[in-house]
């Protein structure tokens, strides 16, 4: 916003425009998610170098309410079972659900792969979201392959033995990329998924001339295909002195390089097993590498609903007991014989290793609205690469890194307990993230907007809820509306801004990554302080004539400053269907609602939405956010009220803040409150933090979740803080949990801070 010198103010007006289901689930359970394609051909560049953790040496999910999305979701190929044939059959199903999200990702130009399209059968796309994850799991692995290839050049023969591969197109793109001179790959899965892919191969022209049949040549009872350069056997993975059999009747040889693939694999195996076969690859190869893509972090919410996702399909995840995060599969693959580790999870591997080119290619292919989702998928996932015998050492992460590891360790000063907040009426309309709640009145609590359940369904959500706290608990109650002819137009992401106990501004919001919304005039009675919430009503009026450009966004923050005495709303932030992020501010003259230029001087904060922003001292105090290259901020500005107008001055933080965005956040009494949110660090997830805006002094606490039966999500959520109380109130909050399902906190918690704002 340029700065001005006088105030000049016009009139303003809503925007709209309904959108069908994009990305949020398609509004039905258990229902496809629908997701807009983007184009792109270029093939991802060999891995540019990223950061790990890397040095040298020798539970039980509780019950919630899940709906579960066919996504798609991240699956091995296939592998070896344990035991049960009826779980060996579930995990063998996953594989072509794999190949087709990989093939749609594919087509929609994340990668090139030609050979996928042969492989995977049928073809359905996927969202966006699925996307992404799978473009990240194939740029890993094509990262560290490429760079044992390139590593070993000088050798006269090297190996690649991929295990569990079901229907991957590996073997083909490394062969037509001419990469494979001096190299054999393996590969190997259950028999029948074996002989399936063999006969693919055989009767499919385009994959049979790569592979050259020599199918006359007898290499075990246990191949189903032999080419030149390419053996494709079928052996359960479980049994292992099978394995090695087999392997060796097919010409594997211990005495040259080779690099063994497991891609969500060796999870499935009980932990005895994936361990003998990891000590297996180290004791009995002179010079092996080992590739290793799983989940991990079973223990925080989205863990749970990752590990409930494949209980439920009756394929457990058993490494997350023993070897639940990066340092615990280090020491596995050092205590089983490996000199080599280094492990890092997704979000590190995605900013450190890939390119800064590519990482905005990526994030320009298609829609994207769901930066949540991504990242905590990102942070549960891992890629790790171990080691022993090689010359000079092989170590694809660490030689790879293009920026420096930023993640300092997180302090945590204590604990607060979440309890359920008991609401005596039905509150399933409060099952919503995206939404947003205002304190209308001091025990009336409006909730309007966002994506969750109504009547049965997954959907934008058409109603307004209210709770009213009378007679010391709360009562929930679905708002009736005056005008049913006027379209809320269910909006994501917009503000509700409360002039007074019987009107609120609506400002921006959208329905789809392509369709921003305008502002809305939210007008209540005067019985807003009745007991019985369902006797609200709101009447909703549009604004003349159309909105403005500037209120067409969603992720942004409106919020009340005061300039010369009169009251504004300081819009700020957020993001556009043309921009993914904005850094512009307008204010707006109450209760006209005109926009009006006030001069700003100091340092101009950068770009973001997903911010927090909170009225103080007349003015404003702007936090966290997600920057232009989704990457989360920890900066602080507070925006104050200067002689001539408003002036940016930054709020240093002792220690740093640690960058956050989706979070909510409150002032009171001189602290800044920042609630929830999501951060890289993949070992552990925000609770609460505390600024000093005076001392600066920056303190974190975890949030407790003992006493809850479900997963507490604080992200996309909104929060109510009770001054007399010093209680917060959060309600909602949640979203797709990548292809494991939608979750949705069931009901409002309840936060007392009475604890920790009288110790500071």
């Amino acid at each position: 916003m340029p700065p001005g010198t006088s105030p000049r103010r016009r009139g303003l007006g809503p925007a709209g425009g309904a959108w069908a289901g994009f990305g949020e689930g398609g509004g039905r359970p258990g229902g496809e998610r629908l997701g807009l394609g983007g184009a792109g051909e270029s093939r991802p560049a060999l891995g540019a170098p990223g950061r790990c953790l890397a040095v040298r040496g020798p539970a039980a999910p509780s019950r919630w309410a899940r709906v579960p999305l066919g996504l798609g979701g991240e699956a091995p190929e296939s592998v070896g079972s344990a035991s049960a044939v009826s779980v060996s059959r579930q995990v063998q199903g996953t594989g072509g659900s794999s190949a087709i999200s990989k093939c749609s990702a594919a087509e929609r130009g994340y990668f090139e792969d030609r050979f996928l399209r042969l492989l995977a059968g049928r073809r359905r796309r996927r969202a966006p979201l699925v996307h992404r994850g799978y473009y990240i799991r194939a740029r890993a692995v094509d990262h560290c392959v490429q760079d044992f290839l390139l590593k070993t050049q000088s050798y006269p023969r090297t190996q690649i033995l991929s295990l569990g591969a079901g229907l991957d197109s590996l073997y083909f793109r490394l062969k037509d990329m001419g990469l494979l001179h001096h190299t054999v790959m393996y590969e190997v899965d259950f028999p029948n998924v074996a002989r399936q892919k063999a006969t693919l191969i055989k009767t499919t022209k385009e994959l049979s001339a790569l592979v050259g049949d020599t199918e006359g040549e007898r290499l075990g009872v246990a191949t189903a295909f032999s080419g030149e350069d390419y053996k494709l056997l079928g052996v359960d993975l479980s049994e292992l002195s099978k394995l090695s059999t087999a392997l060796k009747e097919a010409g594997l040889d211990n005495e040259v390089p080779t690099l063994f693939i497991a891609e969500v694999v060796l999870t499935y195996l009980e932990n005895s097993r994936s361990d003998a076969l990891i000590q297996w690859a180290a004791e009995h190869f002179s010079q092996a590498c080992f590739l290793l893509y799983e989940q991990m972090h079973p223990e925080d919410s989205f863990g749970r609903v990752m590990q409930q996702h494949f209980s439920q399909l009756n394929s457990a995840l058993h490494s997350l007991s023993q070897y639940p995060d990066c340092e615990a599969q280090q020491r596995r693959f050092f205590e089983k014989g490996w000199t080599e580790c280094s492990v890092m999870d997704m979000n590190e591997f995605f900013t450190c290793c890939i390119p800064e080119n590519e990482q905005q290619r990526v994030q320009s292919l298609e829609p994207f609205d769901e930066y949540e989702e991504w990242h905590l998928k990102c942070s549960h996932y891992f890629v790790l690469t171990a080691s022993k015998g090689m010359e000079p050492s092989w170590t694809p992460l660490l030689s790879s890194m293009t920026v420096p590891h930023h993640h300092g360790p997180v302090r945590i000063v204590g604990s607060i307990n979440a309890l359920v907040c008991e609401v005596r009426s039905e509150a399933s309309g409060l099952r919503r993230y995206g939404h947003h709640s205002a304190l209308i009145t001091p025990n009336v609590i409006l909730t309007t907007g966002g994506f969750g359940e109504e009547n049965g369904q997954h959907c934008r959500m058409r109603n307004f809820h209210v709770l009213i706290k009378h007679a010391g608990y709360w009562k929930a109650g679905c708002v009736k509306k005056e005008n049913h002819d006027k379209r809320w137009d269910e909006r994501l992401y917009h503000t509700v801004s409360c002039l007074s106990s019987s009107l609120a501004l609506v400002v921006g919001g959208r329905t789809s990554p392509n369709a921003a919304l305008g502002m809305l005039w939210l007008k209540f009675p005067k019985t807003c302080n009745d007991s019985d919430p369902n006797d609200i009503t709101v009447e909703l009026v549009s604004l003349q004539p159309a909105a403005e450009p500037f209120a067409l966004r969603w992720r942004h923050s409106t919020t009340e400053v005061i300039f010369k005495g009169e009251k504004y709303l300081f819009i700020y932030g957020g993001r556009s269907a043309v921009q993914p992020v904005l850094g512009d501010w307008y204010f707006l003259h109450t209760p006209e609602i005109s926009c009006t230029v006030i001069p700003v001087e100091g340092p101009v904060p950068e770009g973001r939405h997903s911010h927090s922003a909170c009225s103080w001292k007349g003015g404003v105090l702007i936090a966290g956010g997600l920057g232009a290259a989704e990457q989360p901020l920890g900066s602080v500005f507070f925006l104050r009220e200067a002689e001539h107008g408003f002036q940016w001055q930054t709020v240093e933080t002792h220690p740093p803040l640690i960058p956050r965005y989706s979070h909510t956040a409150h002032v009171h009494d001189g602290k800044l409150l920042l609630v929830g949110g999501v951060w890289l660090h993949s070992f552990s997830v925000p609770g609460i933090t505390v600024i000093d805006l005076i001392t600066g002094l920056c303190l974190d606490y975890t949030i407790s979740v003992e006493h809850l039966e479900w997963p507490l999500m604080l992200h996309n959520h909104s929060s109510v803080f009770l001054p007399n109380e010093k209680e917060l109130l959060l309600i909602g909050g949640g979203g797709n949990c990548f292809s494991f399902g939608t979750h949705l906190n069931p009901k409002p918690v309840s936060l007392s801070l009475r604890n920790i704002l009288t110790r500071h």
